[in-house]
This record gives structure tokens, C-alpha cells and sequence, in this order.
């Protein structure tokens, strides 16, 4: 497997949001500014279907946000050149070419090697997505892997498809580890934490089962350092691990309340000083301070609208590239908050920006270039 570029190329600075509309699912593009402030460029369709409002389980709420119950719905490569989404109702994955102006073209779209997927991440080369399955239609939760062309052509990889720590444990992400020499996948439902070694062939080996510390695994992100970041979307909290060779993670901070329910993304400033938690049904963001150790400590919290505003129920979120800026999609509304990073990890609400004139409910998955 190549290694991967860990820097964007250079092109236009875009922020990107799925539909996850169950007729065509989309690709809605916008351009980022100097001042971090978001125009709207245009949609894009990934010729698969999303689900719409509707779960992909009866594991969670089904209230019409947050239908995909994952982070990671819509990635980019960490080169900046391939965008990829889930097609959750049509069990497909799309791939897009990012161009020097920033809009996606279509590449490809492929079968997902599974039921109903709901994250992918990219790691040179080779690509993993998670399926929640269908019990319904005997299709098991699994992880796929693909080959991912110069043309953004999408191959699947013979023997890759691996289930999960049980056939019905709902995946919430697929994630690389930043050397991309295993894949974590967290479990929804199970209360697990799958570690899989990566082969040179592409193929996985694992799982190594790892319990998480709180209930309800959600989203995660790898430090430069190695140091895992999970949130817990039923102990509404961050936890944090270092990740042994052997694939067996180990606590370093367990279940750090953030007082607010439902924390289920994460994101970090690029400095990697600060955490912030997306804590969707309170309509929150929770800033968290990451000591150089790992250890959590909780900061401040800020609404994702302004006061006296509609309410948005926050979910995805995402970094700019120089840091500057961060931005969540109000899975509510299909609106993108933006917000300014102040050098304390403070974050100050700048803009709520939206690509249609009416409440959008089931989005899901947010990209930062």
C-alpha cells in the first residue's frame, strides 16, 4: 500500500455536506472564504440513494436526525483529492475528484460489499467502509475495503469484507490509525472498540476486541501522536487511549462528562491543544483541553445557533486546513454553523449558512478542504 500525503493539495478552500436524500443523495459544495464565511457553490449528485429521515437501525432515535448513526458519512482523502460517500439506501459508496476549483466530479460508485454503509476513511491507496447490515435480510454489520485509483476508480479488494466484534454490532466509524497500519472501528450497539491489522494485500486480520470505557461508542479521531479520542453518545463524554502495537487500547482519560447529551463527533484544533465534542440533541459544542499525555479536561460549551435563533441540533464537524476556523452541519436544518478558533480553543459563531430556503431534515456528514 502507498503512503498517504497527510498534506491538502492546493486549489480552493470548500467546505462540503451530504443530502442523504432517498431519491438521489447529493453532494452540496461551498465555498470557503478568507474570513472562514461559506457560499453556497452547488449540488452534486452521487447517482446512489440515502436514507432519509428514516435509521438505519432501531438503535437509535428515530427523530429524523442523525439517520446514519456514524461519523465519517463523507470523507476526504487526506491528500484532497478524492472526496467519498455513503449511499446508505442503494449499499453503494461514490467517489468524487476534487478539482483545482474545488468542485467534485463524479469518479465512481460501487457496491459497498455489505448492507446499508454508513462511514469510510482513506489511508493512501486503500479505502475501508463500514456496513451496518440489515438483520431484516440476513446481511451482517461488516468492513469492506477497496483500491482507490489516481482516477478516483474504485476496486474491490478480494477477501476484505470482515465482520465486526458480532454479526449485529452497529459500526458508527471506520477509521485509520495515522500510519494506516490498522483500522479502529467503533461499535455503536456491542459497547466495543475493534481494532483490525492491515495486511499488504489490503486485506484486514482481527478483530482485536477491545471494550470501550463508556456506553455507546460513537465518533473518533487519531491524534498525530497515536492517542485515540472516542466519544460516548449514551455517557454523553470523551474518552481517550493509547493504542499498544498488539492492537489493546488502554485508558488514559475515562468518560469525561461534558454535562449535555448525546456527544457523538469529534473534532480537534490542528495545534491538537483542544478537543471539541458535538452534542447533537442538546444543540452544543463542548470544548475539551487535551494535555500532551492525553489526558481530557472540559473547557466551555457554546450553542451551535445563535440565542433566540431556531435551535440547530449539531452533528459533523470539521477543521479548516490553517486551523482558523470550524464548522458543524445542524442536522435539523441541512445549515452549516460557522465559528472562528480563538488561540484558547474558544469558539466565536460567525455564521449559519444554508444551500436552501427550507428546514432540510436527514443530512448527514460534513468535509473540510
Amino acid at each position: 500500500m502507498q503512503k498517504e500525503n497527510n498534506y491538502f493539495r492546493a486549489g480552493a478552500s470548500m467546505v462540503y455536506m451530504m443530502t442523504n436524500n432517498d431519491v438521489m443523495n447529493q453532494v452540496i459544495a461551498f465555498y470557503r472564504g478568507m474570513n472562514g464565511m461559506l457560499t453556497f457553490v452547488g449540488a452534486y449528485p452521487t447517482h446512489g440513494r440515502g436514507t432519509g429521515t428514516k435509521e438505519v437501525s432501531s438503535a437509535t432515535a428515530n427523530e429524523g436526525v442523525d439517520p446514519l448513526a456514524s461519523q465519517g458519512a463523507l470523507t476526504l482523502s487526506r491528500d484532497g483529492r478524492f472526496l467519498l460517500a455513503v449511499n446508505a439506501g442503494s449499499n453503494t459508496i461514490s467517489s468524487f475528484i476534487i478539482t483545482d476549483n474545488g468542485v467534485p466530479v463524479l469518479a465512481d460508485v460501487k457496491a459497498s460489499g455489505g448492507a446499508q454503509p454508513n462511514s469510510v476513511d482513506v489511508s493512501g491507496n486503500l479505502l475501508y467502509v463500514s456496513n451496518v447490515g440489515n438483520a431484516a435480510n440476513n446481511f451482517a454489520s461488516n468492513i469492506t475495503g477497496f483500491l482507490i485509483n489516481a482516477n478516483g476508480r474504485l476496486t474491490p479488494i478480494p477477501g476484505s469484507t470482515h465482520s465486526l466484534s458480532t454479526i449485529n454490532a452497529q459500526p458508527a466509524q471506520v477509521l485509520f490509525t495515522p500510519d494506516g497500519s490498522k483500522i479502529l472501528v467503533s461499535e455503536l450497539t456491542s459497547n466495543h472498540l475493534s481494532i483490525f491489522h492491515v495486511n499488504q494485500n489490503g486485506t484486514v486480520t482481527g478483530p482485536i476486541v477491545n471494550n470501550s470505557y463508556g456506553q455507546g461508542p460513537f465518533g473518533a479521531y487519531f491524534l498525530s501522536s497515536g492517542i485515540l479520542l472516542v466519544t460516548e453518545a449514551m455517557s454523553n463524554a470523551l474518552s481517550s487511549y493509547s493504542l499498544s502495537n498488539g492492537g489493546i487500547l488502554h485508558v488514559i482519560s475515562g468518560s469525561v462528562p461534558n454535562g449535555y447529551i448525546t456527544a457523538c463527533w469529534v473534532a480537534t484544533t490542528r495545534d491538537e491543544r483542544f478537543a471539541y465534542t458535538i452534542n447533537s440533541l442538546s444543540g452544543t459544542i463542548s470544548t475539551y483541553r487535551i494535555n500532551p499525555n492525553g489526558a481530557l479536561s472540559v473547557v466551555r460549551h457554546i450553542t451551535s445557533t445563535p440565542p433566540g435563533t431556531a435551535p440547530g441540533f449539531p452533528m459533523d464537524a470539521g477543521v479548516s486546513k490553517d486551523g482558523r476556523h470550524f464548522y458543524t452541519l445542524n442536522g435539523n436544518q441541512g445549515t452549516v454553523s460557522v465559528f472562528n478558533i480563538q488561540e484558547d480553543g474558544s469558539l466565536v459563531r460567525l455564521q449559519v449558512a444554508a444551500w436552501t430556503n427550507l428546514p432540510y431534515l436527514g443530512s448527514q456528514g460534513l468535509a473540510v478542504l
